[in-house]
């Protein structure tokens, strides 16, 4: 499979599917061994962590009291300072992995293996250690909070409808900046200003400046990513909010149910569910994550020809 050439916007979906029909297999073996332990511990947070918080929130005020939820916090305080603490690590750890591998595994095989190993990736993770950090400390600082400040302006101009269309046009391309940044991050040696300034210019040109702006095409691609993603996740989030709802109105009325809708097995059934939904979004977020990897060996075409050059060289020695 060739990497590094111009595509058009059907081609990177087709690609993208006939990427993990070639190193599929290959491609989720290393992806549970490196990840799946954080996979189980999130899972089992989302289950009983979560499914606490919850029950509590809506069972609040149940018996009158009205400062129900505030004095469970209060008197929990520890507790739960200390597990938003290790929910933090977790979850940054698992985006970390999650955002990373695809970008260190695309970067081996375009350096032409056939079968990554999972020590390979691991390596490549603790070779980046110190990148990786300057990474996550730019996104954090830098990258987030202007983010943030254009999400929220977009959700003000909701009420005058164009919102809306910003909306539309800011997630696309606030992804495909944040996938084009971490490529390019760890596929050259610039530095992470360096990277986002490339990773911005990409969206709307190409270095050379004579051809026509990939933006539509680059988005067009993350937009169809996106609905596949959301079709397949949301049957997992709409069985346990049927069964949930269905228990609700099928329930004989006790005061228990009311109080804690989310205790016992109903509760357990939409939670696993709920947690179902989650690992199935990380696992389609690979679909996403190679996608923007073409479109960003799309935007170099500073490469094109060099790696065109190698493959006519190759077929001269072959003959």
């Amino acid at each position: 499979m060739q990497f590094y050439k111009k595509r058009e916007f059907g081609a990177f979906i087709s690609d993208s599917f006939n990427f993990f029909k070639l190193y599929g297999k290959n491609y989720f073996k290393n992806y549970i061994l490196i990840n799946g332990l954080l996979l189980t511990l999130t899972i089992a947070v989302v289950i009983f962590g979560f499914r606490e918080i919850f029950g509590q929130l809506i069972g609040s005020n149940v018996g009158g009291e009205s400062y129900y939820f505030e004095r469970y916090f209060s008197e929990n305080a520890g507790m739960l300072i200390v597990s938003a603490i290790l929910i933090f690590i977790l979850f940054a750890l698992l985006m970390i992995i999650n955002y990373l591998y695809p970008v260190f595994y695309l970067k081996r095989i375009t350096e032409g293996a056939q079968k990554v190993k999972t020590d390979e990736i691991l390596g490549d993770f603790k070779k980046n250690a110190g990148r990786i950090a300057k990474m996550g400390i730019g996104m954090l600082f830098l990258v987030l909070p202007v983010m943030m400040i254009l999400l929220g302006f977009s959700y003000l101009l909701m009420f005058i409808i164009i919102g809306f269309f910003l909306m539309l046009l800011f997630y696309p391309t606030a992804f495909n900046v944040s996938a084009f940044l971490m490529y390019d991050y760890f596929n050259t040696k610039r530095g992470f200003i360096e990277s986002l300034s490339y990773s911005i210019r990409s969206q709307f040109s190409y270095p050379n400046g004579n051809e026509k702006s990939p933006y539509w095409k680059y988005w067009g691609a993350s937009i169809i990513m996106f609905i596949i993603m959301y079709m397949i996740t949301s049957v997992f989030t709409l069985i346990p909010m049927f069964f949930f709802y269905g228990s609700l109105l099928t329930t004989t009325p006790n005061g228990n149910f009311e109080e804690n809708p989310f205790a016992g097995v109903a509760g357990v059934i939409f939670f696993i569910f709920y947690g179902f939904s989650m690992l199935a979004s990380l696992l389609l977020s690979n679909l996403m994550y190679i996608n923007a990897g073409l479109m960003y060996y799309d935007s170099r075409t500073d490469l094109h020809q060099k790696v065109e050059l190698e493959e006519i060289e190759t077929i001269g020695i072959n003959e």
